[in-house]
């Protein structure tokens, strides 16, 4: 299997949660040089909310930080 980890050339959003049981992780990465990682359900979601309304699809509809 493909590594999908996002990197600054290959820049997006994955997600990982194993198991019910397990905590979720999180890894972005943005074309405009932006990266970040959470661990944990909450924290995770938060990293979700935050690179769609700021970075990756943000920045192709105009909006989000530059």
């Amino acid at each position: 299997m493909a590594d999908l980890t996002p990197t600054p050339d290959s820049p997006g959003l994955h997600i990982s949660k194993p198991s019910p049981k397990a905590p979720a992780t999180g890894s972005a990465v943005c074309h405009c040089g932006a990266t970040a990682t959470a661990t944990g359900d909450s924290q995770v979601r938060a990293l979700v909310e935050g690179y769609t309304a700021n970075h990756g699809p943000a920045h192709r509809n105009g909006g989000g930080r530059r």
